[in-house]
């Protein structure tokens, strides 16, 4: 211990006091505390799995039903009944793509103003209102506003890959966006299982064709599921609810603060231009902008595309599951790869080989079991690569700011252009 003595004339003389130190004790750091923090992040990771990503995947499940009933109804007496030619379709299934381009932007900005819950869950309720008001459409003119109307409600779950991003790290966003984004196949599945079912037993009922069922059908489910997502869906963080204890509250927000490298979730408008400097970003740009081409021409005309191979509407739209099915496992298959070899660009690359050739024997083979066999293919390797690239983008842009923008990806809708196939499909018979 150190004295002053300020007795002595020479001036003031330090002494210092020997004092024994207490051992440190070594059941400070103990094995068992590293264990059981693991345990308590093990228990958070599995809450996140059980509470927030099938919220999360339930809205985006019933926004790729809505996508995806357009194609069903083509085979399904929509076409004749409003005397559609093949470009009319065409452009009414762009006209949710313009919808969607508009509304992106602030969709994906308001956010964290409006809150995740509220905002998702509105987008839901609209969305599913505009699909029920279709049972009523006389003429294409109304079938390219409510579309449109559509594209621009769906526009506002923009976010929800970014959202994820508030509760995941690095090495697991991967996966859980592929679970997220995997939905979207099962909704195919789906909507073609319900596009069966309709056209076998309810065609014709009441005076309505198949297409009209199918619109009140796929309408009614998501307004049904609003209230879900606004009263269990948590904003942040800090807003885990009843289900998750103080220590697993306090553990999240860590985790989101080192995922985003800020203390704040805050959007600084200084920063927001920042992504458009970097070369990576519009390479992910040119990336997204392919993917959704190819992904986009496939989900629009899927149920057309077999029942050109010679089966009939009913069996198309059956047959347009085992295809969805592909995908699904796709999507999951290619995101385990990249989570755990960490190897993100090789993995989309693997991918993007299978959806090449997919396309490549659809263009060379001409037996009906062959090419259906290449779209089973093409689907495997196709919709996985929206899930990896996403996640891919969230992880490279770091900050609250730069990859909110980033995540946006609004060039990305570029795709709303017509590709390929829609050209082909798309000309006035």
């Amino acid at each position: 211990m150190a004295q002053l003595d300020t007795n002595g004339k020479e001036g003031e003389v330090l002494h210092l006091e020997k004092v024994e130190a207490a051992p440190i004790k070594s059941s400070i750091f103990t094995q068992e505390d590293d264990l059981g923090a693991k345990r308590l992040e093990r228990r958070l990771k599995w809450k996140l799995d059980l509470f927030i990503l099938p919220l999360v995947s339930m809205v985006y499940f019933f926004a790729s039903l809505g996508r995806s009933d357009l194609s069903n109804t083509k085979i399904s007496g929509l076409d004749e009944q409003l005397k559609l030619s093949a470009k009319d379709y065409s452009n009414a299934a762009n006209m949710f793509l313009v919808g969607y381009v508009v509304f992106q932007l602030p969709g994906t900005l308001l956010i964290k103003k409006i809150g995740p819950p509220i905002q998702f869950g509105i987008a839901m309720f609209m969305w599913g209102v505009f699909t029920t008001v279709s049972v009523a459409m006389t003429n294409r003119s109304q079938l390219m506003a409510l579309r449109f109307l559509i594209g621009a409600a769906e526009a506002f779950i923009q976010g929800a890959v970014f959202y994820l991003s508030f509760f995941y790290e690095y090495s697991e966003l991967a996966t859980r966006g592929a679970i997220f984004f995997s939905t979207s196949t099962l909704a195919g599945s789906f909507s073609g299982l319900i596009s069966y079912g309709v056209v076998e037993n309810l065609n014709g009922a009441h005076g309505w064709l198949a297409w009209r069922w199918i619109f009140l059908i796929e309408g009614v489910l998501p307004v049904g599921a609003t209230l879900l997502v606004i009263f269990l869906l948590p904003s942040t963080p800090e807003k885990l609810g009843r289900n998750f204890k103080e220590d697993e509250r306090e553990l999240a927000i860590q985790r989101s603060r080192r995922a985003h490298y800020e203390e704040t979730t805050k959007l600084d408008w200084k920063l927001i231009h920042t992504p458009l400097l970097s070369v990576h970003f519009w390479i992910f740009v040119l990336l997204y902008c392919a993917s959704h081409f190819c992904i986009s021409s496939l989900q629009n005309f899927l149920p057309a595309i077999i029942k050109g191979f010679g089966y009939s509407g009913a069996d198309a739209q059956l047959f347009s599951v085992a295809v969805y099915a592909c995908a699904f496992f796709g999507v999951i298959f290619w995101a385990r790869v990249s989570d755990c070899t960490n190897r993100r660009g090789w993995t989309t690359a693997a991918a993007n080989v299978f959806a090449v050739l997919g396309y490549a024997l659809l263009l060379g083979l001409t037996g009906t079991k062959a090419r259906f066999g290449a779209t089973c293919l093409l689907a495997f390797g196709a919709f996985a690569n929206i899930a990896l690239q996403l996640t891919w983008m969230t992880m490279t842009f770091v900050g609250y700011t730069r990859r909110k923008f980033s995540i946006i990806g609004i060039f990305s809708d570029l795709r709303s252009r017509p590709t390929g196939i829609e050209l082909v499909l798309g000309k006035d018979e």
